[in-house]
């Protein structure tokens, strides 16, 4: 199978990732007290229609999640050379989402993102390039367990990539690094603005670069210029930032100006980014919606 090729259907949604954590009670919670949110999680996003699910990644923030887990690594601080973790971090939860649903992703915060998250408390490292490069070795192997779970799509999340912060030529290194490593495509998520690093970014050998447009509208006028050259575009069409609940004809029209610019088959609907910080209805009608707005657009066409 290409690296290119995952879903066949035009318009196909997904998410960014994170959905709010909705705690339950009984004996298993006193076990896993987050497993009920994965499960709501999931419900939720096969619920709203979703095609391209995730595990809701309900289990800390991007950073923690992983930092928190691998050796050389403590709290916030890299004391020591990085080590991939003892076992899998996220392979479990995305195990509990294919059981329900065929076609999931699964996602890893990228090592630029990660790097600069961290304080180098050691001299193993100059800078956070050398330690975002150490960094991809414990990433791939994630990335080769979600790929043996049977993951869909691997979604690699490097926000830090708009802000100008991180090193483009190294980023892009690195997140290579893992995509070669795996044989099934490869998103990269980039939030905010992208005027001044989209340039670089379209020259990463991935399969999806997904941005966000509903919240930086502008993106869309930037991305329209370029040539996308063969990837896919994940297209954030609904505001993740906000409570408030776009309505379907409002994300219609967002998706139909994608369209104008944009072969829909090689759009991927989405919202701009995960939805840990919504409440789960607004998270539940955002998807909802987006999914119902998209099915008219894919009619209409």
């Amino acid at each position: 199978m290409s690296k290119a090729y995952f879903i066949n259907k035009v318009l196909a949604t997904t998410v960014v990732g994170s959905y709010p954590v909705v705690k339950g009670g009984g004996l298993r919670s006193f076990f896993d007290p987050l497993h009920s949110a994965v499960e709501t999680a999931v419900a939720d996003q096969i619920g709203a229609g979703i095609d391209i699910i995730s595990d809701g990644q309900v289990r800390g923030d991007m950073i923690t999640a992983f930092t928190s887990k691998l050796p050389g690594v403590r709290d916030q601080d890299v004391i020591g050379k990085i080590q991939p973790a003892s076992g899998a971090i996220t392979v479990a939860d995305t195990k509990y989402a294919l059981s329900k649903f065929p076609k999931v992703k699964g996602i890893i915060t990228g090592p630029s993102t990660l790097a600069h998250g961290l304080h180098i408390s050691t001299p193993m490292y100059r800078n956070k390039e050398e330690l975002a490069l150490d960094l991809v070795a414990a990433l791939i192997v994630e990335a080769r367990s979600l790929e043996a779970a049977g993951v869909t799509l691997l979604q690699i999340d490097e926000p830090i990539l708009s802000t100008g912060i991180a090193d483009l030529a190294i980023g892009k290194q690195a997140v290579e690094m893992i995509a070669s490593a795996t044989h099934i495509p490869t998103c990269m998520h980039v939030c905010g603005n992208i005027a001044n690093v989209i340039d670089e970014i379209l020259k990463y050998n991935v399969s999806v670069l997904d941005f966000e447009f509903s919240n930086n509208q502008a993106n869309l006028d930037i991305i329209s210029r370029r040539d996308l050259t063969g990837k896919m575009l994940g297209y954030g069409c609904v505001d993740s930032s906000v409570e408030d609940i776009e309505t379907v004809p409002e994300i219609r029209k967002r998706i139909e100006k994608a369209v104008e610019y944009f072969d829909p088959k090689i759009l991927l609907i989405d919202p701009d980014c995960g939805m840990r910080m919504r409440s789960r209805e607004s998270a539940y009608w955002k998807l909802k919606n987006m999914c119902d707005a998209a099915k008219e657009v894919r009619i209409a066409l």
